[in-house]
């Protein structure tokens, strides 16, 4: 199951007693992530995390006013913890060399292979993200405009550029985008909560990326256009 690894947080303002307070902390907020994860925003008290975190609700409490205060201190950590608020994709130095070269191919395997890892490491995340949004819990729709957002137009500026250049034919570009994650993210489902046992398809990370990103660029590149 995934962590919550209070070397990584988000800095806190608070220096006093720090080691102590992180700790605590931490411990609250794992047991909170492991039952949100398990039975949603709805399914869970401040009770039941407490009970889970071995603390008082009154401790909770004095960490997190509200249980909502909580739920966004998680996405926060794991935004946090894997770089999401420093646009990761940014930091992939395949991805760069391959934005720099206009290598389309390069692109979209490094920023697949990129995402689908990702999932596998971070099913219960995605499974309390999924919850939310079913709940139409405000901080799923909080998730979606600060990060999902995002990479919707850092791959839509890709598209736009290599249109503007000639090579990709003229769509909207945010249909493109929507497509190819629509690719990734129903191919982690299946992996991770409907066909754990790869019964309709076995095929590693890596090849999920690489034919991903060829069946969308035969979608997108014209016909006398090229990709390496």
């Amino acid at each position: 199951m995934d962590k919550i690894n209070s070397s990584k947080l988000c800095p806190q303002p608070e220096q006093s007693n720090r080691l102590s307070r992180d700790k605590r902390r931490e411990q609250i907020l794992q047991a909170a992530f492991d039952l949100f994860s398990q039975r949603g925003f709805s399914g869970t008290t401040t009770k039941d995390i407490a009970q889970a975190a071995r603390v008082s609700e009154a401790t909770l409490f004095k960490h997190f006013e509200t249980k909502e205060a909580l739920y966004g201190a998680i996405i926060e950590a794991k935004r946090c913890e894997h770089g999401l608020s420093r646009l990761p994709w940014l930091e992939n130095q395949q991805l760069i060399e391959a934005i720099e070269r206009g290598d389309d191919r390069a692109f979209f395997y490094h920023f697949a292979l990129s995402a689908l890892e990702s999932h596998r490491e971070n099913v219960s995340f995605i499974r309390m993200i999924f919850y939310s949004a079913l709940e139409e819990h405000e901080l799923a729709e909080r998730f979606f405009a600060e990060f999902v957002s995002e990479i919707y137009e850092f791959l839509s500026q890709y598209v736009r550029r290599r249109q503007a250049e000639g090579v990709f034919r003229k769509i909207r570009p945010k249909i493109a985008v929507r497509a190819f994650l629509g690719m990734l993210i129903h191919h982690s489902l299946n992996n991770t909560l409907w066909d754990k046992k790869r019964r309709i398809l076995n095929i590693s990370n890596e090849q999920a990326a690489r034919n991903f990103a060829d069946i969308l660029l035969f979608g997108l590149v014209e016909k006398n256009g090229e990709h390496a």
